[in-house]
């Protein structure tokens, strides 16, 4: 018995082992291109450590530096505001459903689950935020369009709620004349703060990674584009000057590191989810785990 439990512990160690490294790897890979010379990822390709180490990708995103905070400051308040919105929204939705006496518990259930496998489809869902809710080319425009709440982490925060917090709880308040409102503010989100903090280190990466929102609904406020759309439209500039066959424009496509520049792209727009997720982690692990068992 002790043996089967060391062989089972060494396949799951090696079984995590490679997950990490499958986690790990790529961005090591990423880096290293990022810090590449041009020449020598067009004729070694990629490898884990740096082929020629040159700054020409970060020094050309430097050139830009002014117009590329912006953009990051956009997507911090993108990522802000949808996130408190977000997870607003998610905390009374599930509150409301872990409720065992709430009329019309199973249709409100169903309504939420329904989405979830079927949807209008993007024409009839662009009409309607652009012609009803006129929200195109405007800030909401970033923040309300399939990013607004997820029915996935209402049922998982109704999970939570249901399975963690008793409810003598809930009702010995009640009893001492608290209401609602003061059960949910004094007793419900004291004790669920590891699931908010799930709801909002995922909604948060959501915001921050999305960038279908800026393509659909922005035409012309380019000014309200976050870090996703504008490093996408700085990709976009480079293989335009790339495609054009003028002798002016072949020399300055020569001074633009364009595989390298997509890795030092992508390093500039994950580096605040890799700082956030620590802070995030120990709750994250707690409230996924606990929110996942089905109530």
């Amino acid at each position: 018995m002790i043996y089967k439990n060391k062989i089972f512990q060494i396949l799951t160690g090696l079984l995590m082992l490679a997950l990490v490294l499958s986690c790990i790897l790529p961005l090591i890979m990423l880096l290293a291109s990022s810090f590449s010379s041009e020449e020598q990822l067009l004729t070694k390709g990629y490898s884990f450590l740096p082929q020629g180490i040159s700054l020409d990708a970060y020094a050309y995103l430097w050139k830009i530096k002014g117009s590329l905070l912006r953009a990051y400051m956009m997507s911090g308040i993108i990522t802000g505001a949808g996130t408190i919105v977000n997870v607003t929204i998610t905390l009374l939705f599930a509150y409301a459903l872990s409720q065992k006496d709430l009329p019309g518990n199973r249709a409100i259930s169903f309504f939420l689950f329904f989405p979830m496998l079927f949807n209008g489809g993007f024409v009839s869902t662009y009409l309607v935020y652009t012609q009803i809710f006129h929200i195109r080319d405007s800030l909401p425009a970033m923040i309300v369009p399939y990013l607004l709440m997820s029915g996935f982490h209402v049922i998982i925060m109704r999970t939570y709620l249901t399975n963690t917090i008793p409810g003598e709880v809930k009702e010995s308040a009640r009893m001492d004349g608290a209401g609602e409102y003061a059960v949910l503010m004094h007793i419900i989100i004291p004790m669920s703060r590891p699931i908010i903090a799930t709801i909002a280190l995922l909604a948060s990466i959501t915001y921050w990674n999305n960038w279908t929102n800026g393509v659909y609904f922005l035409n012309t406020r380019t000014d309200l584009f976050g870090i996703q759309n504008y490093l996408n439209m700085v990709l976009s500039n480079i293989s335009f000057l790339q495609a054009q066959q003028a002798n002016v424009l072949q020399g300055m496509e020569a001074q633009i590191p364009n595989t390298s520049i997509r890795m030092a792209i992508a390093i500039i727009a994950i580096i605040p989810i890799l700082a956030a997720y620590p802070f995030f982690q120990k709750s994250f692990v707690k409230g996924i785990t606990i929110g996942s068992v089905k109530g």
